[in-house]
């Protein structure tokens, strides 16, 4: 039999096509592959992160409906405040010896807290009057405080004045952002989607990302005082493009009205006044003003236990702890406290909510006078544990409250006004943690009597109200 020829261009393992393919798999070809290899191992932690964070903050509906971006958003925002915090607390607080620190503090509440207790209430009725531009005023808010941390940078090297105004406009900015938040959220509901599993979800979203950012600010400081406010540029940037990625609809006021926080409708309306005829009365009923109020009585103790504690436990740190491990322990357990009164709130739902609130509202308030009594450092860290849960749950039954009982079309208004008023709390609570003497029973004695005459103003009518199981309105 005749041997059979290979042709002369034909290709084989022995040809020479093979022996380029060969080469190309040895040379600057498989160069390249390996330095794409070690690209992707290098670059997989940032964008297995990303899709990680995306799976979960999309899920169950939220990518569709749009609330998947809004919690990315709050996250992006809340680890933006406490690059700010982390810079404005090294700066006013830390740097100098405790006396000083009280006046500078006092000072710096004086100049800011003050003007913002007088502009929140003005900031949820104005945006109320631009419903159609949401996604603007949140991405206005966000490069206000963008421009403000750059301002900052400056101030808190030079220590000059302009750090005071920059921080009341930072607070404003951030209180706008948290009031049409509130109001966006209901209009992002994915299909069978409560509100509370809505807002538990944003908050939680709010607790990871302040978690993750506040150790990276701490290690910025450490680079220098003007590095946790340049982080915080960039994230405030970052979150004025995500602003615009919302939903068009979320500039939508269609079947929307304003709310007025009246507990009845001959209070709101009066004898003068004719009765409506559109779906709903212009107000939010017994249950959510009672309910407002015992959250307002948390919120204050919060604050209280802010102030208080920062001068306390600097002055007398946990045993064998400085001063600022102590106030981190303290911060940390007051952290874990709300994600678990938050996940907590996301399981119980709506499940009578006015019994959940006079439950925790009771807790705190026993919690407060046990510390107060046996005064020591684990009783404070389980008191900043407790208070933190207690106001998230506390919140979430708020909200079920207001979807519950107030009509559909001023609900949305009702949550900006009802957390302009807890703001307004917190900054009370606030002044008097600061001007409070550092003695821990006497302090937290204060602290119990808050909170009790919280629980006490709003035991019967909250009783009352889930004994008649709300206004009957529709879920």
């Amino acid at each position: 039999m005749a041997a059979a020829k290979t042709p002369p261009g034909a290709t084989g393992t022995g040809g020479s096509n093979g022996v380029k393919g060969s080469s190309r798999l040895n040379g600057p070809g498989r160069l390249r592959g390996s330095l794409r290899a070690v690209g992707r191992a290098l670059h997989f932690p940032v964008t297995g992160t990303a899709r990680g964070i995306r799976k979960a903050t999309h899920a169950h509906g939220a990518g569709e409906s749009g609330l998947g971006k809004l919690i990315e958003l709050h996250g992006v925002n809340g680890a933006g405040d406490v690059m700010i915090t982390v810079a404005l607390a090294s700066t006013v607080f830390f740097s100098v010896p405790t006396d000083e620190a009280r006046g500078r503090v006092a000072l710096y509440l004086a100049i800011t807290m003050a003007p913002f207790t007088l502009l929140a209430p003005v900031i949820g009725p104005l945006l109320d009057r631009i419903p159609h531009g949401r996604r603007a005023a949140m991405a206005g808010a966000m490069l206000a405080r963008a421009l403000l941390a750059i301002v900052l940078s400056g101030a808190v090297v030079s220590g000059g004045l302009e750090l005071y105004p920059a921080a009341l406009g930072v607070l404003v900015s951030s209180k706008a952002y948290g009031v049409v938040r509130s109001a966006v959220v209901p209009r992002l509901l994915p299909p069978r989607f409560s509100l509370v599993k809505a807002n538990s979800r944003v908050t939680l979203g709010g607790l990871l990302a302040t978690g993750i950012a506040a150790p990276i600010g701490v290690g910025l400081q450490q680079i220098g005082p003007r590095w946790p406010l340049f982080g915080a540029f960039v994230l405030f940037v970052a979150g004025t493009i995500l602003s615009f990625t919302l939903p068009p609809k979320v500039d939508s006021a269609k079947g929307e009205d304003r709310a007025l926080l009246a507990a009845d409708e001959q209070h709101l309306h009066g004898p003068h006044r004719q009765p409506v005829k559109r779906p709903g009365l212009r107000t939010v009923g017994p249950a959510v003003t009672h309910a407002l109020a015992a959250n307002a009585a948390i919120r204050c103790l919060t604050g209280f236990l802010i102030f208080f504690l920062a001068f306390l436990l600097r002055e007398h740190p946990v045993s064998g702890q400085s001063a600022a491990v102590s106030l981190g322990i303290v911060g940390v357990s007051a952290g874990v406290g709300n994600a678990l009164g938050t996940a907590v709130g996301a399981w119980l739902r709506s499940r009578a909510p006015e019994i959940i609130i006079l439950t925790v509202v009771a807790c705190v308030a026993g919690a407060t006078i046990t510390a107060a009594v046996f005064f020591g450092a684990i009783l404070v860290a389980g008191l900043a544990a407790i208070a933190g849960f207690a106001q998230a749950l506390a919140k979430l039954s708020l909200d079920a409250l207001i979807q519950r009982d107030v009509p559909e079309t001023v609900r949305t208004s009702a949550f900006a006004r009802s957390e302009t008023l807890l703001q307004m709390s917190w900054v009370l609570g606030g002044a008097v943690g600061i001007v409070m003497p550092l003695n821990g029973t006497a302090g937290l004695a204060v602290g119990a009597a808050i909170v009790g005459t919280g629980w006490l103003t709003t035991v019967r009518g909250l009783l009352g109200s889930a004994r008649r199981g709300g206004t009957g309105q529709a879920r």
